[in-house]
């Protein structure tokens, strides 16, 4: 757990000095640095999404995740649980929600986020997440720049999301294949490739409804090989 635990901390650390700069970055270069920031997540969706060896698989997984996440309402609940956490600690911070869901899914969805919790887990090597931590450090001193203390909060999912998958390692290593992973990071890179067009404002997507199809490929992958 070493590796989510100084992740979370780096993401915390990296919010609180963004909102310590954030009064002195006018509003237009805020504009301007997000735009980067959104071009930059699209980058990393694309060379995510490359990575697949099976695209019928992926337009399949994406298809079949998005029904169960829209049956579900993943995405209402995610923005929910940002409301509430306005409430409570966002102090009038209208951009609370939206820096805690963006940078909770940007944390999350990658294949960083899975693999080197999986590393953590199964071999005690937390290099992937260390490095994971850097990025998400200065990347969280940007979001907080632009959206305040909520991107702070999303050092919470990622403790809970890498820390089940650190916990779960062992008992799922048989599963996780080399091909699973890759099938897996491709479907994450089309989620962030989401995220970089919802923080241009190109279209709104509902990423979080998406998130079930991250886990497609590997039921699909189990059950063929068993079968």
């Amino acid at each position: 757990m070493l590796g989510t635990i100084v992740n979370s901390i780096a993401i915390i650390l990296g919010a609180l000095l963004g909102i310590i700069i954030k009064k002195g970055i006018k509003e237009k270069y805020k504009s301007t640095i997000m735009d980067g920031i959104g071009l930059s997540i699209m980058i990393i969706g694309i060379m995510g999404g490359i990575k697949t060896d099976n695209i019928v698989l992926i337009i399949a997984s994406i298809v079949v995740g998005s029904i169960i996440g829209e049956i579900i309402d993943i995405d209402y609940k995610l923005e929910k649980l940002g409301h509430n956490m306005e409430m409570k600690f966002g102090k009038g911070d209208s951009n609370f929600s939206k820096g805690f869901v963006t940078a909770s899914l940007v944390y999350c969805i990658g294949a960083m986020a899975i693999v080197g919790a999986l590393e953590s887990g199964l071999t005690g090597n937390h290099e992937t997440l260390f490095a994971k931590s850097i990025l998400d450090g200065i990347t969280a001193i940007l979001f907080a720049s632009t959206f305040g203390i909520g991107v702070a909060f999303s050092a919470i999912p990622v403790f809970i999301y890498q820390g089940i998958i650190t916990l779960l390692a062992n008992s799922a290593k048989d599963l996780l294949t080399v091909n699973v992973i890759n099938e897996m990071s491709a479907v994450g890179g089309i989620l962030i490739l989401a995220i970089g067009i919802n923080l241009l404002g190109i279209k709104k997507i509902k990423v979080a409804n998406m998130l079930p199809s991250i886990i497609i490929p590997l039921i699909y992958l189990t059950i063929v090989n068993v079968i």
